[in-house]
């Protein structure tokens, strides 16, 4: 259970407050779920993140969609599902203050960090957003998205300078060698000044991002990313090159088989070929590969404040990323000092966690962030 709001909640008058699809979307369903369980003292922010993530997939979803000439529901744009969002870059939104006071609960994050996975689309991580906004609706999100070209091709330098922007909006104007363009629409103070921050990273593409963000934070204050929960979906995994050129070279695959008209093992076979390549020229430069430098920098304390809660949510069915090798990477963890906790899931593919068991999946993330309340 979550600490109460000294606000106390309203979920009508929240909702009130949102676009009268969200309420039509998401009321019914609190209904329904909470008649089934027959727990009519269910918590309420707990109910409500429940029901949005219980929600149908997005094309029977009203908040998502639009009506066409004929009646029929399409689903919304991109464009639409970013509307309440500023863009700071072409992979990072900051979504807009609220156009009315919200009451804050103190218990809860002011911020959520929200890494995509690679190549997903607005639309694919929609439904993280809504579940936040629920669960937490006083929370400020940031979003980033993460193309797997531009992850893995890109050196340090520019990985950092690309996220240069979460830390501005989080902690104002830093005094970075890259200076953000959108500075402009910043807060000069930032918006997470009290590290009350919850990171969520999903697959391994979101976990490089992070890293960058975490260097380009380090790099600005000498000192490491504050935040009290990380969130890590699907992540991280080995970052050894043959045992897992299958896996890497399908997630590729599988990124471009919306935009590019082949068969997935074509694209596979292209995608490790290309992956082949990079690594070798890797080798021959000693380069320190994007995964390689995420995949340490999560468990490196001058990057990543060991004062801060951890969960995993992983599976043993996630045919990219090996239950094994989450669960390697937490034990360093805890050997380091970070406070660590595990939620597997059951037969869940790669980020398919929340989809399949999303009232599990929410449960996870509010019992992290309630450890993080209470201290433990």
């Amino acid at each position: 259970m979550l600490p109460a709001s000294p606000c106390g909640w309203d979920p009508g008058g929240y909702h009130r407050r949102q676009r009268s699809s969200l309420r039509a979307a998401v009321i019914p369903t609190l209904n329904l779920i909470t008649t089934e369980l027959n727990q009519p003292s269910l918590p309420p922010p707990v109910a409500v993140a429940v029901a949005v993530a219980s929600m149908p997939p997005l094309a029977d979803v009203t908040m998502f969609e639009s009506e066409s000439a004929s009646g029929t529901s399409t689903p919304r744009p991109d464009a639409d599902i970013l509307a309440d969002f500023i863009p700071l870059s072409d992979q990072i939104y900051l979504q807009k203050p609220p156009s009315s006071p919200i009451c804050a609960d103190p218990s809860h994050p002011t911020t959520i960090v929200i890494y995509g996975w690679g190549d997903a689309l607005p639309k694919h991580v929609s439904k993280y957003i809504a579940g936040y906004q629920s669960l937490f609706p006083s929370a400020r999100i940031i979003l980033i998205f993460s193309p797997i070209l531009r992850a893995v091709l890109g050196s340090l330098p520019a990985r950092t300078a690309a996220m240069q922007p979460v830390v501005d909006a989080l902690f104002g104007t830093s005094p970075s060698p890259s200076p953000n363009p959108y500075s402009s629409l910043l807060s000069e103070k930032g918006i997470a000044l009290d590290g009350n921050t919850l990171i969520h990273a999903m697959s391994n593409t979101g976990g490089i991002n992070l890293a960058a963000t975490m260097n380009a934070y380090t790099t600005a204050y000498a000192a490491p990313l504050p935040y009290k929960l990380m969130v890590l979906d699907s992540t991280p995994g080995s970052t050894d090159f043959f045992p897992n050129i299958g896996r890497w070279s399908r997630a590729m695959a599988l990124g471009a088989a919306s935009v590019v008209p082949l068969p997935l093992i074509v694209l596979q076979g292209i995608a490790m070929a290309f992956l082949s390549t990079i690594t070798a020229v890797g080798w021959a430069t000693g380069r320190v590969s994007a995964p390689e430098y995420s995949v340490a920098a999560v468990n490196r304390g001058e990057l990543s404040t060991t004062a801060a809660r951890r969960v995993y949510l992983y599976s043993k069915e996630d045919d990219i990323i090996h239950w094994g090798d989450i669960e390697q990477h937490a034990a360093q963890a805890r050997e380091r000092g970070y406070q660590v906790e595990m939620e597997m899931f059951e037969g869940t593919s790669h980020v398919e966690h929340m989809r399949e068991w999303p009232v599990q999946y929410w449960g996870a993330v509010g019992r992290a962030w309630e450890g993080v309340g209470k201290g433990e």
